[in-house]
């Protein structure tokens, strides 16, 4: 496990969000799904990293986050918190980790904390997560609440909307807000919801906000990895803002190097690996020719 250097941030904790917040300080949250990424997404200074479900799309080309296992987001945790050791680790409960019952929630949240690494867990869903959200916190695990589009609800929901629009969603939306405030969580992921909704929640709440597609009064904002460096396909929310074309870059890099094989440019000498002087190569090719 890596260790922070004396000159490294602090460890990010979940006690450290409400003092941010109280003191106006913007909070950066990506998602990681192996080693690689957590490692450059938590040395770069990101204070949240999520291993989400939106694995579902950007890893295995899943339509949606539905299929995604407790397998799939406790592989992926154990390599994220291997390569990660400033950020906050929350991992995403996937759909139907937490719907057949109040233990078994527990249960797999617990093996995502005990054998994952994670530091906090997320579940979607507003009034109807409220008495699991309290039994998760009274069980020591740290919750970060999730609510306006919940993209596993996308069924219900009938697609990707924007959620919140009506003065009745939109105050359904607040009041969830703070029973899940009430109920211990420590965060609330606010998604494609209106931006005046936002800021509201954001005001009368205590605890963060944590916004995707929500306006900029969040406290937080998250984004998926893959979308802020273009490295997915099709097309992307409004909400996203495209910062690098690592799609563009890996082509082009391989691109380059096929033509290099084919003129026979790679690999060069620099690049291979001889025999020792030692070895006479006239008597290994004699040898070998009998």
């Amino acid at each position: 496990m890596a260790y922070l250097k004396p000159d490294q941030p602090e460890k990010v904790y979940v006690p450290a969000l409400r003092p941010a917040k109280e003191r106006g300080e913007k909070l950066a949250c990506l998602t990681a799904y192996d080693y690689p990424t957590a490692r450059i997404v938590d040395e770069a200074g990101v204070d949240i990293i999520l291993v989400g479900d939106s694995m579902g799309n950007v890893i295995h080309g899943y339509g949606n986050t539905i299929p995604v296992s407790l397998d799939e987001i406790l592989s992926a945790t154990k390599a994220v918190k291997r390569g990660a050791n400033r950020a906050l680790i929350v991992s995403d409960m996937p759909y139907g980790s937490f719907h057949t019952g109040d233990n078994k929630a527990v249960s797999n949240a617990l093996k995502l904390l005990k054998y994952g690494g994670a530091e906090a867990v997320k579940l979607e869903g507003g009034r109807n997560r409220v008495g699991l959200v309290k039994r998760l916190v009274d069980e020591e695990i740290p919750v970060m609440a999730h609510i306006g589009l919940t993209p596993q609800s996308v069924h219900k929901l009938g697609g990707y909307r924007v959620q919140g629009k009506t003065t009745d969603d939109a105050q359904r939306l607040i009041e969830d807000a703070k029973m899940l405030e009430e109920a211990g969580a420590f965060a609330i992921v606010l998604e494609l919801v209106p931006r005046e909704i936002a800021e509201i929640i954001t005001r009368e709440v205590k605890i963060s906000t944590v916004g995707i597609g929500a306006g900029p009064s969040c406290d937080i904002q998250v984004l998926v990895l893959h979308d802020l460096i273009g490295f997915t396909f099709g097309r992307q929310p409004r909400f996203v803002r495209q910062y690098a074309n690592v799609s563009k870059v890996i082509t082009d890099a391989i691109s380059e190097w096929m033509d290099d094989v084919r003129s026979g440019e790679y690999p060069n000498e620099s690049e291979s690996y001889g025999m020792p002087e030692k070895v006479k190569l006239d008597e290994l090719i004699s040898t070998s020719a009998r």
